[in-house]
């Protein structure tokens, strides 16, 4: 299940070099990422209630062009791989003319919140990736 987030860019998000600032991308991914699981079905709220989450334990980002100050961004997210106790995102920024800006893999392990440590990925999850 593929999912797609907008974002505007603010005058928060801007550095002094007047282009979003490469700290902010992580917000971007991660606002995807929320939508992601809102859409599976998932929210952190409803995570937090079975008592697990999700941590990331990888983060590759690479930047291909600047994004700037009121720029309308297309945030894709991906689920491509499934493991035992965790799974990984592709995600995609793209501008308003359809180009690429960003391109990001993450690796998330799913979590017990009162054991402190990784659990199997629930099924209810594995179920949006491909290989489920």
């Amino acid at each position: 299940m593929e999912t797609t987030t907008e974002i505007i860019v603010k005058e928060e998000d801007i550095d002094e070099l007047e282009h979003v600032n490469n700290s902010v991308y992580v917000t971007y991914l991660e606002k995807g990422r929320g939508d992601w699981y809102r859409e599976a079905g998932f929210s952190f709220e409803e995570m937090k209630k079975h008592q697990y989450g999700t941590v990331v334990v990888k983060l590759n980002i690479t930047f291909i062009k600047e994004a700037k100050l009121r720029d309308r961004l297309k945030i894709k997210t991906i689920p491509i791989r499934l493991g035992n106790t965790s799974f990984d995102h592709k995600q995609e920024i793209y501008n308003e003319q359809g180009d690429m800006i960003t391109e990001a893999f993450v690796t998330n392990v799913m979590f017990d919140r009162k054991e402190r440590k990784s659990i199997p990925v629930v099924k209810e999850l594995a179920r949006h990736f491909n290989n489920e």
